[in-house]
């Protein structure tokens, strides 16, 4: 996930964000989803979201996936921004719907799927419960073909997990967002991907100690990060706030700017911020060391 850059004066850089994602691509992310959340997607305009999705897909071409976010409250939105989406070339799209009820929820998903992406990603966020009854989500990934994507943020996200790999048959493949901070029980229930917002050096260095089975290797870097992630995940405002910050200290966004309404981000914060992502350049630079002298040997 991306969070969006602005400038100094409120406009949406783009070139910062082609840096970002370039970035991204040599940490070794897998794919991208943008706007959603963490890119503050609901203070962005139409028009920004569009041009937001269609700088990523050009600076990404073919080499991972990209994923619109299409989230939106109303229907008649949303299906607004599906179009425009798969009329720029994006065939992967995000729903994130608002749950009233089954029915309701059912309904929404169903018209958005119907607009035919080849790609469909269902956002199952709740950050105080259990998030989309199982029975659901099972009875439109068994209905929509498209439906291959999970996005799990619930609390706890552990046990929901391993519900649906094993009602789904581990055939709906399932991303850990908000829950980051549970990676390893993630990573060890058999999660298939994670969406954090930075730090993709790291990540994917934890991601792939893992899949190679150096386990402790994996959680000891993951160890090293827990004090970053009790920090920024406190909520999705600092969190935001913090992982602008990084950004903007390492160089990637022109300012660490963010769109109002959201919460302070005061002087102690920033203090606090700061160590953590003097932990984080350290970290980083020993892994890209690590990874300059692997591809010399």
């Amino acid at each position: 996930m991306l969070n969006t850059p602005f400038t100094r004066d409120d406009r949406v850089d783009l070139v910062a964000l082609r840096y970002n994602v370039l970035e991204a691509l040599n940490a070794g992310v897998a794919g991208v989803l943008v706007p959603a959340m963490a890119a503050e997607v609901y203070k962005l305009s139409y028009t920004e979201r569009l041009s937001l999705l269609s700088t990523v897909l050009e600076t990404v071409g073919d080499r991972v996936p990209v994923i619109g976010g299409a989230g939106e409250p109303h229907l008649s939105k949303s299906k607004d921004l599906v179009k425009a989406y798969m009329d720029i070339g994006c065939k992967n799209v995000l729903f994130q719907i608002p749950f009233v009820n089954e029915r309701q929820f059912s309904t929404h998903f169903m018209e958005l799927a119907q607009l035919d992406p080849e790609m469909i990603m269902l956002q199952d966020w709740d950050v105080s419960g259990y998030g989309l009854p199982d029975a659901l989500i099972c009875n439109l990934f068994d209905k929509v073909p498209a439906f291959k994507c999970l996005k799990i943020e619930t609390v706890p996200a552990g046990p929901k997990y391993s519900r649906i790999l094993e009602l789904t048959q581990g055939k709906l493949n399932l991303s850990g967002g908000w829950a980051v901070t549970q990676m390893m029980e993630g990573l060890h229930r058999g999660v298939h991907a994670f969406m954090p917002t930075g730090m993709h050096y790291i990540y994917t260095a934890i991601y792939q100690y893992f899949e190679e089975g150096y386990i402790a290797e994996a959680e000891a870097l993951f160890k090293e990060i827990i004090p970053v992630l009790a920090f920024s995940n406190q909520h999705l405002d600092i969190s935001i706030h913090f992982f602008k910050r990084l950004l903007y200290r390492q160089g990637i966004y022109s300012t660490p700017n963010v769109r109002r309404p959201i919460l302070p981000f005061d002087a102690l914060h920033q203090k606090l911020a700061d160590k953590h992502i003097d932990s984080i350049l350290y970290l980083e630079n020993q892994i890209k060391a690590q990874k300059a002298k692997k591809s010399q040997n």
